[in-house]
């Protein structure tokens, strides 16, 4: 029993199962490397389609900036034609319808990319022009940025930011986008060499149309130009930047070698980078907002998301059968462990690792040596009741015969031989039945026959000075009882009860059956006790009485609980001048050879020990 609490005690404290807690081990171990090398992932490809990013922007730049160069040198060498193969050749007043043949010509073949040619002396008079047009009044050349700078440094050439061209009137009173490339020329006229500017209009709409080309990008990606300076010559928004709309900082990057930057503008995070025109200064700039590159990897997120609801099905499964296989051999060992704690006698499970084989053989044995130990406990046990039963039993036989040989010496000398005679063969029956072939355990109807021997004896003794009534439920007398559990109880009545009465004592022995307990009572209207002589009666075996042995009630209360377990054995009632009443409490148990032997042997189910207060598991 203490084994079953023991074991039920472990059940409320439970733990989560091994299987579960190797899943749950593996599976953060693997959620949380599925997680790292995920983060892993995402940014060593986020890094790698950045840099790709950037390298393919770099390059498109760099096909872009080839292009704007070309055009840029074809517009150099339109001017060198018109310096070198129309001015300096030719007599600006002689041969002036040559230089507008000529001037003709180069316009012609280049068209396409050219919106006029003009030679400007160095007062700003207009000398020479192609397409032949007629000069807007007034026009102010030498206030004009293109002549300025052609002025200020007469060894370079210009180019100007774009701007409308607004020289000349040519009829249908359109207006162009330009881009002026402007140079000092020296021109001979009438033989006399003088300063002069030549003018050279670039149809702005061939640079706009390369730059268009490579802002098609939808993802916040663009690209743009502007000069040294950081003035703009192209840019995608451009009109919103002239309206004040947005704005750009041009001014800064212009400042910047050719490579790539990180920048910070009105709050967004970019990279730039910067790529130099050659013969101009001019810079092609890209522009790449981070959020750029978010939505560039928004597949590659996908995939490495993919990947690790993948690599999670894998796990799952391969972490599903390494618990298993881990744990299987574990929990066919627990459920055998728990068979045996269920009271069943299974083997132990044996199996698996060395780990938990051992394990196996450790229960297996440690089960082997708390039965073999149970088994030694509960013969010494055994052997302790019936040691201490036989102890009681050797007090109570010499007290019956003294008391008996005592009466018989008296009826001896008063010349009573056939009171002595009938004393005797009731003596005779008496030792028959508490002899009892050495049993301990009797019917009812042997041990009220042994107490009717024993008052026989005692009315002869006391000249039947008190009166015996024997009222017992027939029904009764087939149970098993204790041996010599009576006659301490009416000896007591005698002794403590009804001796010095006159004539009026009476001791009534009865018996009945109440929900499977027997009560056995002895009752007398003797003298009484106090309450307090009440509780000590079973509880004082050292106190001195005034006759008998010493051994009384307490005795007999033992050897009950001894037998039949700490719920039975004896209960005292009685109050002064009214009487004592005691109760004996057995266990109805039919008197068969079977149960007075398992009685005897201390195996009735759920017997407690009176000696320690513990409760014994035994068997019927």
């Amino acid at each position: 029993m203490l084994k079953n609490r023991h074991f039920k005690h472990l059940e409320k404290l439970k733990p989560k199962g091994i299987q579960s807690t190797i899943m749950a081990a593996f599976s953060v171990i693997s959620i949380s490397i599925m997680l790292v090398l995920g983060v892993v992932l995402y940014m060593r490809f986020s890094n790698m389609s950045r840099e790709e990013m950037v390298q393919s922007t770099r390059k498109l730049m760099e096909q872009t900036g080839e292009n704007l160069e070309d055009y840029l040198v074809s517009m150099r060498q339109i001017s060198d034609a018109a310096y070198y193969n129309v001015i300096k050749e030719n007599d600006l007043s002689s041969q002036d319808q040559d230089i507008q043949t000529k001037m003709n010509l180069l316009y012609e073949v280049n068209r396409d990319n050219l919106q006029s040619i003009a030679i400007y002396n160095d007062y700003g008079s207009l000398l020479a022009a192609e397409p032949v047009a007629a000069e807007k009044e007034d026009p102010d050349v030498t206030n004009q940025d293109w002549y300025k700078q052609a002025v200020e440094e007469v060894e370079n050439m210009h180019f100007s930011t774009p701007h409308i061209q607004n020289l000349f009137d040519d009829g249908t009173h359109r207006y162009y986008w330009v881009l002026s490339l402007s140079r000092m020329v020296e021109l001979t006229e009438n033989g006399v060499s003088q300063m002069g500017v030549l003018l050279v209009d670039m149809d702005y709409s061939a640079i706009s149309r390369m730059m268009k080309q490579i802002n098609t990008s939808n993802n916040g990606q663009y690209y743009y130009l502007c000069d040294s300076s950081g003035e703009i010559i192209y840019h995608p928004r451009q009109i919103q930047i002239s309206d004040g709309i947005t704005s750009e900082d041009s001014g800064a990057v212009a400042k910047y070698k050719d490579g790539v930057y990180d920048r910070v503008f009105e709050g967004e995070q970019r990279k730039v980078i910067v790529n130099t025109i050659s013969y101009t200064g001019w810079k092609l700039v890209g522009v790449i907002p981070y959020d750029t590159f978010s939505a560039g990897t928004i597949n590659i997120r996908y995939f490495i998301i993919l990947i690790i609801l993948l690599m999670a099905m894998m796990l799952v499964i391969i972490n599903r059968v390494v618990a298993l296989r881990i744990s299987s051999p574990i929990l066919k060992l627990n459920d055998s462990v728990k068979e045996y704690e269920a009271g069943e006698k299974p083997e132990i499970y044996i199996g698996g690792s060395s780990e938990i084989r051992h394990l196996g053989l450790s229960i297996q044995s440690s089960y082997e040596q708390i039965d073999t130990l149970m088994k030694e406990v509960v013969l010494e046990q055994n052997e302790r009741r019936k040691s201490e039963f036989e102890a009681l039993q050797s007090q109570i036989n010499p007290h019956f015969l003294y008391n008996a040989l005592e009466s018989i010496t008296w009826m001896v000398e008063g010349e009573r031989n056939d009171e002595a005679v009938f004393m005797i063969s009731q003596l005779a029956k008496l030792f028959r039945i508490s002899l009892s072939r050495g049993r301990t355990v009797i019917s009812i109807k042997d041990e009220l026959q042994h107490a009717q021997s024993y008052m026989n004896i005692q009315m002869i003794r006391y000249k039947n000075t008190f009166s015996v009534v024997f009222d017992v439920d027939p029904a009764v007398s087939s149970y098993c009882i204790v041996k010599l559990v009576l006659q301490p109880l009416l000896e007591n009545a005698i002794n403590y009860g009804v001796e010095g009465m006159d004539d009026s004592g009476e001791i009534r022995v009865t018996g009945r059956e109440e929900n499977g307990t027997v009560i056995l009572s002895v009752s007398d209207n003797g003298f009484g006790m106090s309450e307090e002589q009440v509780r000590l009666v079973l509880t004082d075996s050292t106190r001195i009485r005034k006759h008998g042995s010493g051994v009384g009630l307490v005795n007999v209360d033992n050897r009950i609980k001894i037998l039949f377990g700490k719920e039975y054995g004896l209960k005292v009632e009685s109050e002064p001048d009214e009487g004592t009443t005691v109760s004996l409490r057995i266990p109805a148990i039919p008197y068969t050879e079977e149960n007075r032997k398992t009685i005897e042997e201390g195996k009735i189910s759920g017997k407690e020990d009176p000696q320690d207060g513990g409760t014994q598991e035994t068997q019927t």
